[in-house]
């Protein structure tokens, strides 16, 4: 196929839309082809999803808003409830931006070692935050969350993104449709980290219904003791109850240091100013693709970079 050809084939058109809500822009992402971070093979091309092309700047908008609408649906979730969870941020940040425009009230427990950015949003967007012990990361937000919704089951609705359905559902009726499309069927292999495993989980299990022939990988942190936010080593941390590992037909293991290089070259060789799980996202997407001789690896860039700008991996290699 020659060059040209290949930088056009799966160009995602958007068509002008008249007005819409906030809430219609969650999804839809773009694709993006990787220009010059590239394998050896040049049959084989490397896309990305543009998931901070949602209203709230991250993938993570998909299951917040599956979370609540499949919540009021079932009359779990409504003006008289106060939704709450615990996150690293970017789940955070699509409650409270969703539940802002519902006219919610929202509670949110996280870390406190979050990167400020993000603490920064979320109190823009009003939401109530209780940080938790750092040295716990996300488990010790989830033991938190899980004993105050328990204290009162009547005032909260525990939205649970790591034990809920509705999370990795988003994904399979969402993510996985639009990059089959976009890809027009031609993705052979599909790439994404575990935090929740919602959007490995729930991208996999459709992409593999739409086409068997499909290899899809899950990658994770390569020690309990990592700076991949949002992410999880799963031998050692509380599993999520939506995962499950024998969707992945291989899990791969990623560095910090190497999520860390990677996000420096996006910005610096691609343009793209992304978070560290994109970086890592990538350096487990080009690992896959530098096997091949031919074909599609399709990742996620779960969000872009402007969260993490005080963090100073970005002073390096200068």
């Amino acid at each position: 196929m020659a060059e040209n050809a290949r930088a056009t084939k799966f160009q995602n058109l958007k068509l002008v839309r008249g007005p819409v809500s906030l809430l219609d822009l969650i999804g839809n992402t773009s694709l993006v082809r990787l220009a010059r971070i590239r394998p050896s093979s040049k049959s084989v091309e490397i896309y990305a999803k543009a998931e901070w092309e949602n209203p709230g700047g991250s993938v993570k908008d998909r299951p917040a808003m599956n979370i609540i609408r499949e919540a009021e649906a079932a009359g779990a979730m409504g003006p008289d409830k106060i939704l709450i969870d615990s996150t690293s941020g970017n789940t955070g940040i699509a409650y409270a931006m969703i539940c802002a425009a519902k006219g919610y009230r929202v509670k949110l427990f996280m870390p406190q070692n979050v990167s400020h950015e993000r603490k920064r949003i979320l109190k823009a967007f009003g939401a109530e935050i209780e940080y938790t012990d750092p040295m716990e990361g996300s488990d010790g937000a989830i033991r938190r969350v899980r004993a105050v919704a328990g204290e009162n089951p009547e005032l909260y609705y525990y939205a649970n993104q790591y034990d809920n359905p509705a999370n990795w559902r988003a994904h399979y009726k969402g993510t996985a449709p639009e990059i089959f499309e976009q890809t027009q069927g031609a993705v052979t292999h599909f790439v994404a980290g575990l935090g929740t495993s919602g959007t490995f989980v729930g991208t996999a299990r459709r992409l593999k219904e739409l086409n068997p022939q499909i290899q899809c990988l899950s990658f994770q942190p390569d020690s309990p003791f990592h700076g991949l936010e949002g992410m999880k080593h799963m031998p050692t941390a509380i599993k999520p109850g939506i995962y499950d590992p024998g969707v992945a037909d291989e899990n791969l293991e990623v560095s910090t240091e190497d999520a860390h290089r990677m996000t420096l070259r996006l910005a610096r060789e691609e343009g793209l100013l992304l978070g560290v799980s994109a970086g890592a996202a990538m350096v487990a997407a080009l690992k896959v693709a530098e096997r091949l001789t031919s074909g599609v690896v399709v990742t996620v860039f779960p969000d872009s970079g402007d969260k993490y700008l005080s963090e100073r991996f970005w002073d390096e290699g200068r």
